[in-house]
């Protein structure tokens, strides 16, 4: 049974970041329009005997050059400074936030109007038209916060629509609008609540702006007239004496400080918390909620998986030792990956295989030390070199990734700069793992695009990742990843994204580099070819377990679990011309929905009832590998084999 939804109160008051922050601002904002029943003395109230004294217990932050309470002015002052800020907050927002939706949403002839309005708002000397309005309105601090929310609404409207237009590319708001919502109920049903965050930190920061603004102009003699109190003025007589008592400098500037920094912080906090709503992860929970989900977790173990075979490498440069991955979530901590454990020798390859969605990618992450935000090793080791990094903080892994261990992703043209050529980028590489030179740099950069087969190697360190193809950038990536001389490479689908013949080349390139440098080889795929030519060592993945390993060509010839019988036959290129591709029915369940027992029965046409009664954990039926089925090694699986080949 999944667990309630945490309340969003419950779920602010358990960040620093958030109850500090929201605690300061609170007891401003009481001690401010309270003042005239808290306040110890009236504003104008002098003690000429106690003028420019420090704190004392009759005058707590002391008085200022007239003798007045610095405490009881400041908060008599805090009314105005904060009715100022909302008047020019609220307006941006009011007028920022519709236009910046229809504009992202619109589009067309709407946005392209509304954003030549913004450019000539935005044009506008602010400080100018601020000192006319002042002159014209008598020092009307009101109308000054009108002008500044006006000219602030630009600004507004560009991040607005910004985001709008990122989250307006959602499928789902495609189906709303295909399902004949209109623009203004898709904006505040499915777009404003996603964008929500991003607005509450830019308010955070236009709310601390204004605070400066304000209290400037107060400063300068141009918003509240003395002798009504205001933290600006106050600011400016203690500048004035500051040769008498530095004092008085520090209770009326360390306000506006703590002020301005209380606001964006908890902007940041909220942000950060929305952010995580819609991610799906969660801050870290109670200790009795981790006990609960624990003990749920527990409960629901599998039997002791016989790891023997798959760890059975004797000096593994990387070894995973029944490794659990598992992330927060508003409805509890649920599994990623479950009881993985695989080792990879020097000079040796290792596949995983599996369809999306089985966890490959977040075994090499967890390898990697790259987990999502909310996912952690729950248990089992990750070993590097014999050495455990489970432990390691950022400082450790950056020393290890690049130079140890690399990466190479499925989409090149993510880790390629578009400001940078080619040969800026190798160099950057190359000097982040060796003390060299520009020029000895630039010759280590050519001597890697020679390593990864580029002709002339010179023109294309000029180019920059727009000028290059497909098949060039993920030449041009595995060249980046070797500039370290890692001692093992994780290659995740480095070929998805190629065309057939491009996809075999930088498979043999991955193989050659692998023989020259004696590199151990992580190989993620979901394309038998990639692995049956690659690979020495087959892993399946399903539903975030191994559910079959062994030699590659055993695993592809002689399956022993049915779903890598079931996708093995769903392999496009063993097809029988003129008949149908065999599909696997179904999908693959998600973490937080794996069934008790198989994984696969629900898809299994093999499934006994054993298949379902409890966890199946790997067993090892001979020296070829180990596979998680309950029929294998029995008679009916035996049977059930012979009839599926």
């Amino acid at each position: 049974m999944s667990t309630p939804q945490v309340p969003i109160i419950r779920r602010a008051l358990g960040r620093p970041r958030i109850t500090i922050p929201a605690v300061i601002l609170v007891l401003e904002l009481i001690a401010s329009f309270g003042a005239s029943w808290l306040a110890p003395y009236p504003p104008q109230q002098a003690d000429f005997a106690s003028a420019l004294s420090g704190p004392s217990a009759k005058h707590l932050l002391g008085t200022d050059r007239l003798g007045r309470d610095v405490l009881s002015r400041l908060m008599y002052g805090g009314a105005d400074t904060f009715r100022e800020i909302a008047i020019a907050v609220l307006i941006t927002l009011v007028i920022a936030v519709p236009l910046g939706l229809v504009a992202g949403l619109r589009r067309g002839r709407i946005d392209a109007t509304l954003m030549r309005m913004a450019d000539v708002v935005m044009s506008i000397p602010g400080i100018i038209l601020l000192l006319i309005v002042l002159a014209l309105f008598s020092q009307s601090m009101t109308a000054a916060m009108i002008v500044i929310g006006l000219l602030s609404v630009p600004g507004m409207m560009r991040v607005v629509r910004s985001a709008s237009l990122t989250v307006g590319r959602e499928t789902y708001v495609a189906a709303a609008r295909v399902s004949g919502l209109g623009t203004w109920r898709v904006a505040r049903r499915h777009v404003l609540p996603r964008i929500t965050g991003l607005i509450l930190v830019n308010a955070a920061l236009a709310c601390a702006n204004t605070l400066l603004i304000a209290a400037g102009l107060n400063a300068i003699g141009l918003g509240v007239k003395p002798p009504a109190p205001s933290w600006g003025g106050m600011m400016a007589d203690a500048a004035q004496t500051l040769n008498q008592s530095l004092w008085l400098a520090i209770p009326t500037g360390g306000l506006v400080a703590v002020t301005a920094a209380a606001l964006i912080v908890l902007g940041d906090g909220l942000r950060d918390m929305l952010a995580e709503r819609w991610s799906g992860t969660s801050h870290a929970t109670t200790t009795r909620r981790r006990t609960a989900v624990t003990t749920t977790v527990a409960a629901a173990a599998a039997p002791e998986s016989d790891d023997a075979w798959l760890l059975a490498e004797p000096h593994p440069v990387v070894r995973l030792t029944k490794v659990t991955v598992t992330a927060e979530t508003e409805h509890g901590e649920v599994e990623l990956i479950s009881d993985v454990s695989l080792a990879v020798g020097q000079g040796r390859t290792v596949g995983l295989v599996g369809e999306s969605g089985c966890g490959k990618s977040m075994t090499g992450l967890a390898l990697l030390g790259l987990l999502p935000n909310g996912a952690r090793v729950a248990s089992g080791t990750v070993e590097i070199d014999g050495t455990d990094v489970g432990s390691y903080g950022p400082a450790q892994w950056r020393a290890l990734r690049g130079g140890t261990i690399a990466f190479v992703s499925q989409e090149p043209m993510v880790g390629l700069d578009p400001l940078f050529t080619i040969g800026q980028l190798l160099r950057e590489a190359v000097r982040t793992h060796e003390k060299l030179s520009r020029k000895e740099a630039t010759l280590r950069a050519r001597e890697l695009l020679a390593q990864v087969q580029l002709p002339d190697p010179d023109r294309v360190l000029k180019l920059r990742p727009s000028q290059i193809s497909g098949g060039m950038a993920q030449r041009v990536s595995i060249a980046v990843a070797l500039a370290g001389r890692p001692r093992i490479l994780v290659a995740d689908e480095p070929t998805t994204a190629l065309d057939v013949t491009v996809q075999r080349e930088i498979v043999q390139l991955l193989r050659t580099i692998q023989r020259d440098t004696g590199m151990a080889l992580l190989m993620i795929s979901h394309d038998w070819d990639v692995i049956a030519e690659a690979c020495d060592t087959a892993l399946v993945m399903y539903a975030g377990q191994v559910v079959e390993a062994g030699p590659t060509e055993r695993v592809m010839t002689a399956p022993l679990h049915p779903y890598t019988r079931k996708l093995l036959a769903a392999n496009p290129r063993l097809a029988t011309v003129g008949e149908p591709i065999p599909t696997i029915p179904g999908t693959v369940p998600p973490p937080g929905q794996w069934p008790v027992g198989c994984h696969f029965a629900d898809r299994c046409p093999d499934r006994v009832t054993r298949c379902t009664e409890a966890p199946i954990a790997l067993t090892q039926p001979d020296d070829q590998g180990v596979a998680r089925c309950v029929l294998v090694g029995d008679e009916l699986g035996e049977e059930l084999l012979e009839v599926s080949s």
